[in-house]
C-alpha cells in the first residue's frame, strides 16, 4: 500500500504547488531532478517523471505572469510620461497666460499714467499771459527766480508785449547785435543764458523770456530787480 501511495499523494502535492511562487516551483522541479539522478531508485524515477509536466506548466504561467507584469509596467510608464506632458503643458499654458495678463496690466497701467500726466500738463494760452506762465513754470523747475508782475512790468517797458519787437537805433544795433523780442535781448546773451528744453529761436516768446529772466538772475539777483534798461 505505502508503495502506490506515495506516487498519488505526490500528484496531490503537485498539483497544489502551482499555487506556489515562482520560487517555490523552481525549487521543486529542481528537488524532482535530484532524485532522478539517484541510480536504482525507480520510485525517485517516477517522481521525476511526475513532477517535470508540473513544474514546465508551472513556468510557463510564471512567464505569462511576468510577461503581463512588464507590460503593466510600460503602460504605467506611458501613463506616467503622457501626464507628466500633458502637466507641463498645462503650466507653459498657465505662464503664457499670466505673462499676457501682467503685460496687458503694466499696459493698462502705462495709459493710465500717460493720460494722468496729459491731464495734469498745464495748457498755455497763446498770448502774453500765456508765455509768462509758461516761462515761470520752467523757471521754477530751472531754480531761476522771478514773478508774474516783474517779467510782465520790464516785458511792457522793453517791447509793449511784442516778440517780434527788435531795436535798430541802440548801441547794440550799432555794434550789429540789435536787441530781439519781449525782454530785447541780443544774440550773444540769449546763447549763453538759453534755458535747456526752450526753443533756440531767440525770437520765441517763452525762450526770449526764460533766458532774459537767468541773465537778470545771474547779474541782479532777479528779473524783479531790474527797473531799467539792463
Amino acid at each position: 500500500m505505502s508503495k502506490h501511495s506515495t506516487p498519488g499523494h505526490s500528484r496531490a502535492e503537485l498539483t497544489k504547488t502551482q499555487k506556489f511562487s515562482i520560487a517555490g516551483v523552481a525549487t521543486l522541479g529542481a528537488a524532482a531532478l535530484a532524485f532522478s539522478l539517484v541510480p536504482g531508485s525507480s520510485e525517485a524515477t517516477a517522481q521525476a517523471t511526475d513532477v517535470s509536466p508540473v513544474a514546465f506548466a508551472v513556468s510557463a504561467g510564471a512567464q505569462q505572469a511576468v510577461h503581463a507584469g512588464v507590460s503593466k509596467q510600460h503602460s504605467n510608464a506611458d501613463k506616467q510620461a503622457k501626464d507628466a506632458a500633458a502637466k507641463a503643458a498645462a503650466d507653459k499654458r498657465a505662464a503664457d497666460e499670466a505673462a499676457a495678463k501682467k503685460k496687458a496690466e503694466d499696459e493698462r497701467k502705462a495709459k493710465e499714467t500717460a493720460s494722468r500726466a496729459a491731464a495734469r500738463k498745464p495748457v498755455y494760452a497763446n498770448n502774453l499771459d500765456g508765455w509768462i506762465r509758461q516761462s515761470l513754470d520752467i523757471m521754477k523747475a530751472k531754480g531761476i527766480p522771478g514773478s508774474y508782475e516783474g517779467l510782465h512790468r520790464n516785458i511792457i517797458r522793453e517791447s509793449s508785449g511784442n516778440p517780434n519787437a527788435v531795436n535798430g537805433w541802440d548801441i547794440n544795433a550799432i555794434n550789429g547785435t540789435p536787441s530781439i523780442g519781449l525782454l530785447q535781448v541780443i544774440k550773444p546773451t540769449f546763447d549763453a543764458y538759453h534755458v535747456e528744453g526752450t526753443s533756440t529761436n531767440i525770437y520765441d516768446p517763452v525762450a526770449n523770456i526764460t533766458a532774459a529772466a537767468n541773465y537778470a538772475a545771474d547779474r541782479y539777483g532777479s528779473m524783479d530787480n531790474v527797473n531799467g534798461a539792463y
